[in-house]
């Protein structure tokens, strides 16, 4: 399989990989290998593990026995192995994430019940942000998702990407929900296109940082804590899609046991919840402050996101201040993460990838082509590759 760094440096023997169209096929149970465009790659079958571009041999994937039977189990799954995956992606503004607590869902999320809250908040957001809804804006899309996350308290909790922050509760009253739209969810500016519309309507469709004159409660308003870790976020909508159903489990399985035994990563459980950071002494000297933490990552399932024919789906952000991890400790080597700030969709992910996921995407920043759908850069524009 291929992949190409994110973005390419010019100079590096990656970004030539890149452009003279070489690829790695590997085949089940042995080493990757490289081929160059004069030599057109051998018809191997895909086995899933993903490899740098490098004439060296590479290991066989280590994988659990679990997963290897896992990934035999949804072979017949109808799942669309031809078609376009490239593109098969729809830019968006905000993706807020609703923690239930669950692992499945009615299949509209909004007309979801229990006791967590999660869907009297998601009705309450997609009244407001739905057609003819008040804040309504066909060129700022914010998608409504569930998500298996629990909540520290009775109300539910939220993350927001890729603003990568997280909103410990949430109250599902109406005064709460457009207070905390007007204030990290509509536009700072508006599309050009919404020139023609009168002041008023602009001013609703525009972000407003609550003040003592507002319309709406700041009192309402939860602390927001930025989100520091890895999210790997897994499409396992059962009540939406059997397939999405099947696999979202397994792959989140499979996620976390490679997490759990991969160095210079650290698999946080869903019961530890973002914390806001703790600030360094201005008076402490560089020498004397705590150094870069290792890296971090949360794994779960969410509801669904499109494109149901390319199962398993799945999503990976990583934090605007990522750095690389060290491969030889579990430290971090201080260097810029390529990916930081960015958000990589990944579609016909199967248990047998996570490995190959984790260490290119994940640990080295790299973009894996076979399986990509799209994606958001660190300014929010789609990402090319």
């Amino acid at each position: 399989m291929s992949y190409v760094p994110f973005p390419p440096s010019r100079s590096s023997p990656a970004f030539i990989f890149a452009i003279s169209a070489t690829v790695t096929t590997v085949l089940p149970g042995s080493v990757a290998t490289r081929t160059s465009k004069a030599e057109p790659p051998s018809p191997l079958p895909l086995r899933g593990y993903l490899s740098p571009p490098t004439t060296d041999p590479l290991p066989a994937c280590d994988c659990d026995p679990s997963v290897v039977a896992a990934t035999a189990a949804t072979a017949d799954l109808d799942i669309d192995r031809a078609g376009k995956l490239e593109g098969a992606f729809s830019p968006y503004a905000e993706q807020v994430l609703v923690c239930t607590g669950k692992d499945d869902w009615a299949s509209r999320v909004e007309e979801d019940e229990g006791a967590d809250g999660g869907g009297d908040v998601l009705r309450g957001f997609k009244a407001l942000f739905g057609r003819g809804g008040r804040f309504s804006d066909p060129f700022h899309n914010v998608s409504f998702l569930a998500s298996s996350f629990p909540s520290p308290g009775p109300h539910p909790a939220a993350y927001l990407l890729p603003s990568f922050t997280y909103i410990p509760s949430i109250d599902p009253s109406q005064d709460s929900l457009v207070s905390l739209s007007k204030s990290l969810l509509l536009p700072e500016t508006l599309h050009p296109m919404h020139a023609i519309l009168d002041p008023e309507h602009r001013s609703c469709l525009t972000r407003a940082p609550p003040s003592p004159s507002s319309s709406f409660s700041i009192s309402s308003i939860p602390d927001p804590v930025p989100v520091q870790d890895v999210m790997i976020l897994i499409c396992g909508h059962g009540g939406r899609d059997l397939r999405c159903g099947i696999l979202g489990p397994l792959l989140r399985l499979a996620f976390r046991r490679t997490l759990a035994r991969t160095q210079g990563i650290s698999l946080l459980d869903d019961d530890s919840y973002p914390q806001a950071p703790s600030q360094p002494s201005p008076s402490s000297s560089p020498s004397t402050r705590v150094p870069a933490e290792q890296m971090t990552a949360r794994v779960g399932l969410i509801s669904h996101i499109g494109g149901h024919k390319f199962a398993g789906n799945i999503i990976i952000y990583v934090p605007p201040h990522a750095t690389l991890p060290s491969p030889s400790s579990s430290s971090s080597t201080g260097l810029p993460h390529p990916l930081a700030g960015c958000s990589v969709w990944y579609g016909r992910v199967s248990p047998e990838h996570a490995e190959g996921i984790v260490r290119e995407t994940v640990l080295a920043g790299n973009v894996v082509r076979e399986h990509f759908r799209g994606g958001l850069d660190a300014e929010r524009k789609l990402m090319r590759i």
